[in-house]
């Protein structure tokens, strides 16, 4: 059983968590680098190590998952990682990771998307340690029972939906809204709460990757409007609104929100990278033009 100094510390740091950095949420290296537990410095990242072992802790309180990391951390099934040992062994950091999964204490697991920017995910386990290849699986706290077994049918079906609701998903939101500084491409709305990642290749496709470039940050009703085919989006960046809709008659929401959306220009991320996909964007309107 963990000490009861160290336990209080690690269950204050995710109390804190809860509130300023929600389990799925995007956050900045500097933001990471300068998180305080009641005014006192405690990072939640190494500065130059993918794993954070403070002193007051007996365990290791996070690892960071980097796909261009210089070891091969990889997501091995949905919502479980494995993650590589340090040099050393059983010794040196790879001490503390080993002692995380003998005390069953929850870790944060960060996915590092692109430089400087994390994806926070807790709480997490060590679920499996494997002394002999030198690496352990880190898990989603749901999943911990299956990280060490072949799962079944309906536990894979299970991860998969953990994996996507509390990995994936959150995510494609944050990078999405990040690439288009947190406003709607169509109306420019700039209010977080009622913008949405939407879809240009839909996630149910077995095209519809998770990455930015499919993706366009959209308000709630310019969101279901482009669902629906009401509204479209052009190869060259141009909204679309549907014929029967413009041909319509009703009140302000109607002519301010759609109608007059019809021949603008989308806003587009500030980086090329980052712009919607031109062949996504062709197949999709395609779809739009059938209706």
């Amino acid at each position: 059983m963990e000490s009861a100094p160290s336990a209080t510390l690690r269950a204050r740091v995710f109390e804190i968590l809860t509130t300023t950095l929600p389990t799925g949420a995007i956050a900045d290296r500097d933001d990471l680098l300068g998180f305080k537990v009641e005014g006192v410095s405690l990072p939640l990242i190494d500065y130059s190590r993918g794993i954070r072992n403070p002193a007051a802790l007996e365990a290791t309180l996070s690892v960071v998952s980097s796909a261009d990391g210089p070891y091969s951390d990889e997501q091995i099934r949905p919502g479980i990682w494995r993650y590589d040992f340090r040099a050393g062994g059983a010794g040196g950091d790879n001490k503390k990771l080993i002692e995380a999964h003998r005390l069953g204490v929850p870790i944060i697991l960060f996915r590092k998307l692109k430089p400087k920017v994390y994806q926070a995910i807790y709480p997490a386990r060590v679920a499996h340690v494997d002394l002999d290849a030198g690496h352990v699986l880190v898990s989603l706290e749901e999943l911990a029972d299956i990280a060490d077994h072949a799962p079944s049918a309906v536990e894979r079906h299970w991860a998969e939906y953990v994996a996507k609701r509390r990995v994936h998903q959150p995510a494609f939101r944050g990078m999405v809204l990040r690439a288009y500084e947190t406003q709607c491409t169509v109306c420019r709305f700039k209010h977080a709460e009622l913008l949405d990642a939407a879809h240009i290749t839909a996630d149910s496709a077995d095209a519809g990757d998770a990455v930015v470039t499919n993706g366009m940050a959209m308000c709630k009703i310019h969101h279901a409007a482009y669902d629906r085919n009401f509204l479209g989006v052009t190869p060259d960046y141009e909204i679309k609104i549907n014929a029967s809709l413009l041909a319509e008659v009703d009140g302000p929401m109607l002519k301010h929100g759609l109608q007059e959306m019809h021949d603008l220009r989308i806003q587009l991320p500030a980086r090329r990278s980052e712009q919607p996909n031109r062949e996504r964007l062709a197949l999709r309107y395609s779809e739009f033009t059938a209706c």
